[in-house]
């Protein structure tokens, strides 16, 4: 019987391993860190009780779930002592090595002391072995993105390290707020939007790009938050309160994993502002109900098998993208590569009528863009106006498939165009085209890798 019972969870390991899925969020608790959190009075500091935490049952959670490797990180609040800091990171080190393959760490610091989190950070990478630094989005008051947290910064920069971002609760603190909504519901994406966007005005991760952090939580408020710093950019640099941001190199050190609400039209909505080499799963354990996140998980992996523009980013958001962040892999993550014999190639042929030409071309361009942007299934669409009459508009569409295509003129910006241009467009003609020779198009793709 006990060997039965032992070749049956061996099978549902393998099983698990099988999967291959990465979770970078999900949270240590120890029982030295809850009793110093006690002794300080501060159980409720966060307005919810820490929850219970064995690694038999994590491990027995991974295994059900098909998680090959957790990330642990030491939940909120902070230790207010650099002893039990300490303590926490040797436990994570001793589940490490005790769990080959399946736990990797990030440590904690004992902030606001920056001289004191600068030799945990060495101690930590240099004799633990961590796989990375967790960071509070502050501590005491102490906010990331706060100028004497530059030496920490530097250090981590020179390290190379992988930094995982987790809302504390904000200081000060309004408690009366928290009571009518609960920190986790709100507050907490508040907290975390403040921290990286701190970061981004001052040009932290700019300045320091050997250092990658993840956002936790589907990004927060920041799909919303950088469309809107980059519009007041220009008024807040003409009034001396900010200075010049580097936007593309500040945004290409966040990757995001998807803990919490994630859906496609979250994903959607995160592709706005990074790219899917950039997002991650992550499942927020012991926090949330182990068959929750069992379920969880079950209906992302369903959803990025079904939904066409989502499909070839399936093993990169669930594995590949954390591997490689986290040095588990050389290969550099990419998208499932299109099969060149199924494309749907044409040339739309649109004619507008005169007074409705300037709109009709805002309409044109934005829904072009975006598609290209978004959905990984149009490969190219590309307009073009007639040099002799202005009102004939040409439009270069090529989709990885039919399903590729079937799947665009579902989206809410196609809808948005479709329904918007009716109006405007006098003729349409979409000819079917049968290319001569479709070996030419791999050369062409070929050429421009």
């Amino acid at each position: 019987m006990r060997f039965r019972t032992a070749l049956l969870a061996a099978i549902v390991a393998a099983t698990a391993f099988a999967q291959g899925v990465i979770d970078v969020h999900s949270h240590l608790i120890p029982t030295e860190f809850v009793s110093a959190i006690k002794n300080e009075g501060r159980l409720m500091d966060e307005g919810f009780p820490l929850p219970k935490y064995d690694v038999e049952s994590h491990l027995k959670w991974m295994n059900e779930a098909g998680v090959e490797t957790s990330i642990l990180t030491l939940a909120a609040p902070q230790p207010s002592s650099a002893v039990v800091v300490r303590k926490t990171n040797e436990t994570a080190a001793r589940i490490k090595r005790e769990h080959p393959g399946r736990f990797l760490f990030c440590a904690a610091l004992p902030l606001p002391d920056v001289d004191a989190a600068i030799r945990e950070v060495k101690y930590a990478l240099d004799t633990l072995g961590a796989d990375g630094i967790k960071l509070a989005t502050n501590v005491q008051g102490q906010y990331l993105g706060a100028p004497e947290l530059d030496t920490l910064f530097a250090v981590l920069n020179e390290r190379h390290a992988v930094v995982i971002l987790h809302p504390h609760r904000p200081e000060p603190v309004n408690r009366e707020v928290m009571k009518q909504t609960p920190l986790a519901m709100q507050e907490y994406l508040s907290e975390t939007t403040r921290a990286v966007t701190n970061m981004i005005s001052r040009n932290v991760l700019a300045r320091y790009p050997g250092v990658k952090v993840v956002v936790p939580h589907c990004g927060a408020y920041l799909p919303l938050a950088v469309p809107r710093m980059k519009s007041l950019a220009p008024v807040m640099q003409a009034n001396k309160l900010v200075g010049k941001i580097d936007w593309d190199a500040n945004l290409a050190a966040l990757y995001y994993d998807l803990a919490g609400a994630h859906s496609p039209e979250v994903i959607r909505m995160m592709l706005t502002i990074t790219t899917p080499d950039h997002l991650l799963y992550g499942s927020d354990y012991p926090y949330v109900a182990p068959q929750v996140l069992t379920q969880s998980l079950a209906r992302m992996k369903q959803y990025l098998t079904t939904e066409q523009d989502l499909a070839p980013f399936k093993e990169m958001i669930l594995c590949k993208n954390a591997k490689w962040l986290l040095g588990q892999s050389n290969e550099k993550p990419t998208a499932e590569k299109t099969d060149m014999t199924k494309m749907l190639v044409r040339i739309a042929e649109i004619e507008v009528y005169p007074q409705y030409l300037a709109e009709y071309l805002a309409f044109v361009n934005e829904v072009d863009r975006l598609s290209v942007e978004r959905e990984p299934g149009v490969i190219c669409l590309f307009p073009m106006q007639n040099a002799e009459d202005s009102t004939v508009i040409r439009i270069l569409e090529i989709y990885a498939s039919e399903d590729a295509y079937q799947s665009h003129l579902k989206t809410d910006h196609f809808q948005k165009y479709k329904q918007g241009t009716l109006h405007m467009v006098k003729d349409l003609k979409l000819p079917a085209m049968e290319p001569l020779d479709p070996e030419t198009m791999k050369l062409i793709f070929k050429k421009q890798r």
